[in-house]
């Protein structure tokens, strides 16, 4: 599926191995801590990746718009990074229409660059074992943070292991089956027919069939229910690469990573979005209908979908409202000096005596009784 297999030493049973996890960490290449930030989120990158595939496999635009984190704009900006929740989402879409195997066809897809500076670890290290350690050190630069990549080494063996969170056994399975398919793939790229794998390992139960596993890796030595997804190779540098890799472009490589981590931001949920327009839409004089109704509009989605969508989030549309309606009365009343009839009307209130009943229910008190107790504090 990737490159040619040739060349191939077959290995039947890896089991007598002792492997030796490699080093990672060195004053040279130190680890950069995973900001907290980047946590439950993927990259623009990988989300464009998975979207394509999603194309690929005849997922209908209209699925797709239900995911309301994935939208143009966003995905314009690569340092966004999008709810790891929502890339899920997306897998569960690949595989209802794509079927089992779909996880190899996205990584098909996923031609050198597709996932940005990670793409050139491999390529720049000197050796396969340090390309996987800079890719597991550099992870977070496409994948959550939460997610472990292991490199281990013994003799002419290098295993580089995967493990994610536990989402679904359907998607998990193909998402296995794509993670390790993009590495054997960045592997070859690297190394040529030497980085075909001797041993693949899956953390997921056997499928019915799964000759289409044997035929992407190369190996029929393909093994199930095991503690994490792993590929095994072969004494995968016996053939020096066409071009020496550069030391300078490695260092290059890892320092834009390493800033990539640092400078990424997630975007905002679905339920931020949500309150952003409501609140918008409760500052909006002009609007006369129904407040649900509007946002459901602006949304581009109909009042049955938004009020089904607020139900998943653990919510309602009436508890929203109240709540930013006490937030913001309660924001404005303290700092600024705006009147009580001005906050009522920011508010989406008729008038003052409106906001006033609701901030009595809220805190015992009248505005400007509150207001007054702020300034004392």
């Amino acid at each position: 599926m990737f490159t040619e297999r040739t060349g191939m030493t077959p290995i039947d049973d890896l089991t007598h191995i002792r492997h030796v996890t490699v080093p990672v960490e060195s004053a040279a290449h130190p680890i950069p801590e995973q900001p907290n930030a980047l946590t439950n989120t993927v990259s623009a990158h990988l989300v464009r990746l998975v979207l394509h595939g999603a194309a690929h496999a005849g997922v209908s635009p209209h699925e797709i718009a239900f995911i309301s984190e994935f939208t143009p704009a966003a995905l314009e900006d690569d340092l966004n990074r999008f709810p790891t929740v929502a890339q899920h989402r997306l897998w569960e879409l690949v595989l209802g229409t794509g079927g089992p195997g779909v996880g190899l066809r996205v990584a098909s897809l996923a031609e050198m660059g597709r996932l940005h500076v990670w793409d050139y670890l491999l390529s720049s290290a000197p050796t396969l074992a340090q390309g996987f350690t800079d890719a597991a050190r550099y992870l977070a630069t496409v994948a959550d943070p939460v997610l472990v990549m292991n490199v281990a080494q013994d003799g002419p063996l290098v295993t580089v292991g995967y493990r994610g969170s536990p989402y679904s056994e359907a998607v998990d399975g193909q998402i296995s089956e794509f993670a390790l398919a993009i590495l054997m793939r960045r592997a070859c790229e690297a190394r040529g027919a030497a980085a075909i794998p001797v041993r693949v390992g899956f953390a997921h139960r056997a499928p019915g069939r799964h000759g289409h596993l044997a035929e992407a890796f190369g190996t029929s030595n393909i093994q199930f229910d095991q503690e994490a997804d792993t590929l095994t190779f072969l004494d995968p540098d016996r053939a020096a690469p066409e071009q020496p890799p550069d030391p300078e472009l490695g260092r290059i490589m890892r320092l834009y990573a390493a800033s990539i981590m640092d400078s990424a931001r997630p975007v905002r949920t679905w339920i931020e979005n949500f309150r952003g327009v409501l609140l918008a839409t409760l500052a909006d004089a002009n609007v006369s209908s129904n407040v649900l109704d509007e946002v459901a509009q602006r949304l581009s989605m109909s009042s049955r979908t938004l009020q089904r969508r607020l139900a998943e989030h653990g919510t309602s549309g009436r508890a929203e409202i109240e709540s930013i309606r006490y937030e913001r009365a309660v924001q404005m009343l303290v700092d600024t000096q705006l009147p009580v009839n001005s906050i009522a009307g920011h508010l989406g209130y008729s008038d003052h005596r409106a906001l006033g009943r609701a901030f009595r229910r809220w805190t015992g008190q009248t505005p400007d009784a509150y207001r007054k107790q702020r300034a004392r504090v």
